[in-house]
């Protein structure tokens, strides 16, 4: 081979492999452009309507709108906190013994009723009824779930019946 010959064969391979390069080059091109496009369609739709200053309202609103909801979870947060504490000493349990108070006489007509916080902290009232001479009602108070004053069986069972109310308050 000679020198001319080697010259065209190397310029040949040249520009097969400079084709080569271009054909890979368009390929990225092309690729690039379906993704700006694409980018394009995406920013178009969300700029749509809008030009900096409402775009820049609109964040600062919602940013706003962010802030007040926090603000306002802390007071329900808050809010709840007290009615929980409030819970505490509402009556939670409640317990009832019908009982009647003298053998000769029917219908239950007298009770024993225990009325308890979550602490077990109360009231027995126990009303004792009898036709000739009416109706006598009693309170005993109940701290930690016992009294200091002596309790009859039914004011005892009315106060278990109660400390034993399954409670679903908090």
């Amino acid at each position: 081979m000679n020198l001319k010959e080697l010259m065209e064969q190397n310029l040949t391979n040249i520009l097969i492999g400079m084709l080569g390069v271009i054909v890979i080059l368009l390929i990225f091109v092309i690729i690039i452009l379906i993704k700006q496009r694409k980018l394009k369609i995406k920013y178009t739709k969300f700029m749509e309507g809008s030009n900096g200053k409402t775009l820049e309202k609109v964040i600062l609103e919602r940013f706003t709108d962010i802030d007040n909801l926090k603000s306002d979870a802390l007071k329900i947060y808050d809010e709840i906190d007290d009615i929980k504490e409030n819970l505490l000493t509402t009556i939670q349990k409640i317990g009832i013994i019908k009982y009647d108070a003298f053998m000769e006489m029917g219908g239950k007509l007298s009770f024993a009723l225990a009325l308890l916080d979550k602490n077990n902290d109360g009231i027995i009232i126990n009303s004792v009824h009898s036709s000739r001479e009416g109706c006598y009602t009693y309170l005993k108070e109940i701290i930690k779930g016992e009294s200091f004053l002596e309790l009859s069986r039914e004011e005892k069972d009315a106060l278990d019946e109660a400390v034993k109310y399954n409670t679903f308050m908090v």
